[in-house]
């Protein structure tokens, strides 16, 4: 699963160089006004699908991104699972988009508008579910702690970065990592661990629409 979302954002960066007119941007990537419907856009796959997106203009944004993805990927593939895993990351990455929705302004017609794409959101999930199971596992977590404490205040120093995707996508993953790492043994541990993942995703989607109805 790693290395499959590793090629779905690299292809999906090949075609932003071929397809003109910023063509895949603006199919795929979030801003806060894909998810208002008084301004007559409701588009709210565009929350999941900007993580598989990361800017044309700026290679190292991808590069870094995959790396860690690569790294993290590594560690917690082979404990979770490949299904748990992709149901880490995907989650995650909701996560991210939504803590950036409940914690940015909603789009006001005349405001400059940002599009939000990047895979660090879900990142930041695989952050924070590494967290919970190196607890759970009784391993050393003081590392894993400055790296988020590192890449949270890179977040707010940097103009360009989203730090609400960030935060969002770690709460979202430690959340997701308490269901899978905490769940007890036994027969009924998959059914548990989907119906709690399932739980988790019911949450954030009554976040966003809690947040974009009243």
């Amino acid at each position: 699963m790693t290395f499959a979302i590793i090629a779905v954002c690299a292809v999906l960066q090949v075609l932003q160089f071929i397809i003109p007119n910023e063509g895949v941007y603006q199919t795929l990537a979030f801003a806060n006004i894909y998810a208002e419907p008084k301004y007559g856009e409701f588009e709210p796959w565009r929350m999941l699908t900007s993580a598989f997106l990361h800017s044309p203009d700026n290679l190292l944004h991808i590069l870094l991104n995959m790396y860690t993805l690569w790294i993290f990927g590594q560690a917690l593939e082979p404990i979770l699972g490949r299904v748990r895993f992709l149901a880490l990351f995907l989650i995650s990455a909701l996560g991210g988009s939504v803590g950036y929705l409940l914690l940015t302004p909603l789009y006001v017609p005349g405001q400059q508008l940002f599009g939000v794409v990047g895979a660090s959101g879900a990142i930041f999930g695989l952050f924070g579910a590494m967290l919970l199971v190196q607890r759970q596992r009784g391993g050393d977590t003081r590392q894993l702690w400055v790296l988020i404490a590192i890449n949270g205040v890179i977040g707010f120093l940097v103009p360009q970065i989203a730090w609400q995707a960030h935060l969002g996508g770690l709460v979202t993953g430690g959340l997701c990592a308490a269901v899978i790492a905490y769940t007890p043994r036994g027969p009924r541990q998959p059914l548990i661990q989907a119906l709690g993942l399932a739980a988790v995703l019911a949450l954030l989607i009554a976040a966003s629409w809690l947040r974009v109805t009243l």
